[in-house]
């Protein structure tokens, strides 16, 4: 099944108000693609605009090579699973997984065949005749995969499905929602403002903020090389350091190491990738630099690292981390994150006391700030 999809020129308005702008963008057939952004971002307008809901304002929908725009939700090759999930409560399993196979005419005999297989596949065999009612979040939720999946989409619609579980569930239902995919091939389309979800389950993610596309990547690379302040900020966590660039070692291999001044005792140098159109940063431009919490040692720096000095604002107990709030010498409050087991998280100095912190030059990131770059904010880019 051909579940290619192509976004041309999307824009969506509502009055005044662009909830989308114009947006180009590619998602391959059996790719599980996910669009990740906060609240309002315009990730869910997208999406009903795939599956047919929404008309868009300009630009056109095709899936399989088949133009969309115009064609109804009901003859499209799509199914959603909604973030209620909208199961018929007072109806069986079996019932609510067969309703969109009887609406379309297939025999009972045909209807509960399928049933039983697709409840094999989403590991539910034997729980047809169940009452929705009497199921778990977990099993709700696969029951509402099964059931959109009966209809043999080519594209699977998913909008912030996990949102009403718990923690430990979500984290189950992720491995289960991949291993669905990979076993029916079909095109997964998932919304979620968590970028743990993202980041976990998808083959690419698109980072959306105020009704554009900031980045398409895979997930490691949007981690490691995210190409705007806000996807530096949103995917994962970030200490920023604005400031001028004083100093450029030019590289040949992943990145210049730019070194800013930031307003502290001294500067401060990192990595700074340049992407497709990108300029080279010099000196006197503005940057921002970025060290991720876990990035952040104990300690005076080495011959490959940069030390700050500080003082312990706050210690938190996460389980697996232990993160520190650091009040820096004439600077911001970062956060450190220190393995529970290592011996720096052994060592920590008591909530008061000084200390130094010291990271890799070549781990931290520096991006230019928004007036020394510019990119149309229109076609985005869809390759990693």
């Amino acid at each position: 099944m051909d579940g290619r999809i192509s976004l041309d020129r999307i824009a969506m308005r509502f009055g005044d108000f662009n909830a989308i702008q114009p947006t180009s963008l590619k998602i391959e057939s059996g790719e599980f693609f996910s669009f990740l952004g906060p609240s309002g971002c315009g990730k869910t307008t997208l999406l009903n605009i795939i599956s047919g809901f929404l008309t868009p304002s300009e630009g056109r929908v095709s899936i399989g090579g088949q133009e969309m725009t115009r064609i109804p939700v009901n003859r499209r090759p799509t199914a959603m699973i909604f973030q209620n999930l909208a199961l018929f409560p007072l109806m069986s399993v079996y019932e609510n997984i067969e309703f969109g196979l009887e609406v379309r005419g297939v025999d009972r005999h045909a209807r509960r065949q399928k049933a039983d297989e697709l409840l094999t596949l989403v590991a539910l065999g034997g729980s047809g005749h169940k009452p929705v009612i009497e199921l778990s979040g977990g099993q709700k939720q696969r029951v509402a995969i099964a059931r959109a999946l009966a209809v043999e989409p080519r594209v699977l619609l998913l909008d912030e499905p996990l949102s009403a579980l718990d923690l430990k569930l979500r984290q189950h239902m992720r491995t289960e929602l991949k291993a669905i995919q990979r076993k029916t091939g079909i095109t997964f389309i998932y919304i979620t403002h968590d970028q743990g979800e993202a980041l976990t389950m998808s083959d690419r993610v698109a980072v959306m903020s105020a009704g554009r596309i900031e980045q398409v990547a895979d997930p490691m690379t949007l981690y490691r090389q995210p190409q705007s302040d806000f996807v530096a900020s949103f995917v994962g966590e970030n200490n920023r350091f604005p400031g001028r660039v004083v100093a450029v070692e030019e590289s040949d291999g992943e990145g210049d190491i730019v070194t800013l001044d930031v307003g502290l005792a001294s500067p401060l140098p990192g990595r700074a990738l340049i992407h497709d159109g990108g300029q080279r940063l010099s000196p006197g431009d503005t940057a921002t630099l970025y060290v991720r919490p876990e990035h952040w040692r104990l300690g005076g720096a080495d011959a490959t690292g940069t030390a700050v000095r500080g003082s312990v604002h706050h210690q938190h107990f996460e389980g697996a981390w232990l993160t520190l709030e650091v009040a820096l010498d004439g600077g911001p409050v970062v956060r450190v994150q220190l393995p529970q087991n290592s011996e720096e998280a052994a060592a920590v100095p008591a909530v008061g006391e000084a200390c130094h912190l010291s990271y890799s030059p070549g781990q931290a990131m520096v991006l230019p700030s928004a007036g020394e770059t510019s990119r149309e904010a229109g076609d985005v880019a869809t390759t990693a």
